[in-house]
């Protein structure tokens, strides 16, 4: 039973060096402008566009750019933002949705000339939450990671080193759609190019526990 642990995590590490390929994705709100090039996804935001339900605002916008694949499990997604920002709200990142009222989405934020890591989890009503950084480098990666009942958050400036930045509940043994968002509230439109998009299955956290509690 060992063994086969073994195994099984080795297949696993070897999944996780191919990168999604964006070719074999599909698009929620497809943006009139957008190509793939050397696996990467480059944008012109829509303008005009967003996510948001009903808190604080008081209305209800599910009209932005969203190139997603659909996963089961539990999960690491991760993917290097570049963003030409220009007005408030304009925003890039990764978005985890179940359905229209279930959804989070994470990555950057342009608030009064600086950048923010910012995240918005929806569970029938929105909330918001920012960590803004002291200056606008020039690329950011995130990271989440779906285990069990929640998505943890993280972001680095080099792909080494992260820094947790949010918890939140996400419901369990449901299939997701993961993927990348970029949404231009205030503005025009901006250039959004998306890097190195992976997603790496991880094993149920619990069938692990439970396979290591009944080993031979």
């Amino acid at each position: 039973m060992k063994k086969l642990i073994v195994v099984i995590s080795c297949l696993f590490s070897l999944q996780s060096a191919f990168a999604q390929s964006l070719d074999k994705m599909q698009w929620f709100n497809e943006p009139e402008k957008w190509e793939i090039k050397n696996n990467a996804l480059s944008m012109f935001v829509t303008p005009q566009s967003d996510y948001w339900r009903i808190s604080h605002y008081g209305f209800t916008v599910d009209d932005a750019p969203f190139y997603y694949a659909t996963y089961g499990g539990e999960f690491e997604a991760k993917v290097k933002l570049t963003g030409d920002y220009k007005v408030r709200f304009d925003q890039m990142g990764l978005m985890i949705r179940t359905d229209h009222e279930n959804w989070i989405k994470t990555g950057v934020e342009f608030v009064d000339n600086k950048l923010n890591v910012s995240t918005v989890v929806t569970h029938g009503k929105s909330d918001w939450s920012v960590v803004q950084l002291d200056k606008v480098p020039p690329f950011i990666w995130i990271k989440v990671i779906r285990r069990l009942d929640a998505v943890e958050i993280y972001y680095s400036f080099d792909d080494k080193s992260y820094i947790m930045s949010r918890n939140a509940p996400l419901e369990a043994n449901r299939p997701v759609m993961v993927g990348l968002m970029a949404a231009c509230p205030d503005g025009k439109g901006f250039n959004a190019k998306f890097e190195n998009f992976t997603v790496k299955h991880l094993p149920d956290q619990r069938r692990l526990e439970w396979l290591k509690n009944n080993a031979e």
